[in-house]
């Protein structure tokens, strides 16, 4: 009896620790991909949007414009390269995020900023959320998969 309860008392002392483990991991986690949105914007606004856009593609990374597919990194920073713009400006924070349990994956959404000028120069304001996927690459480093 006594080994039945010691095995019962160990067991769920164990799951526990896996619980806070897990969770500390997640935590962990959620701060890395903060910190890699906030490096992504910044490089944006310091090195603009073909470099930031190309560095932080995985290889395999998509994006969607307008009604357009854009599939792979170096597919990306060559449309970025024939539809920049003078003067434009994308800024973005993440009001959300979310990393798998295993620490792979994580999306996160929020409220971007695009500001471009008009042939006229007139400045136009487009506001909405954003969606990125991103995966943790064999390096560890995150890069986004679907933007």
């Amino acid at each position: 009896m006594k080994t039945g309860l010691f095995l019962l008392v160990f067991t769920f002392s164990m799951i526990g620790c896996q619980h806070t483990d897990t969770a500390q991991n997640i935590e962990k986690w959620e701060a890395e991909i903060i910190n890699v949105e906030k490096a992504f914007n910044d490089m944006v606004q310091k090195e603009g949007l073909i470099k930031a856009f190309e560095f932080y593609a995985a290889e395999n990374g998509v994006i969607r414009r307008g009604k357009k597919v854009i599939k792979g990194k170096k597919a990306i920073a060559d449309w970025y390269k024939k539809d920049i713009r003078p003067n434009e400006t994308l800024t973005w924070i993440p009001t959300y995020v979310e990393v798998s349990t295993a620490g792979d994956m994580a999306f996160t959404y929020g409220d971007y900023i695009f500001t471009s000028l008009d042939s006229l120069g007139t400045k136009k304001v487009n506001k909405g959320i954003f969606h990125t996927v991103w995966r943790r690459q064999a390096d560890g480093t995150w890069r986004f998969v679907w933007d």
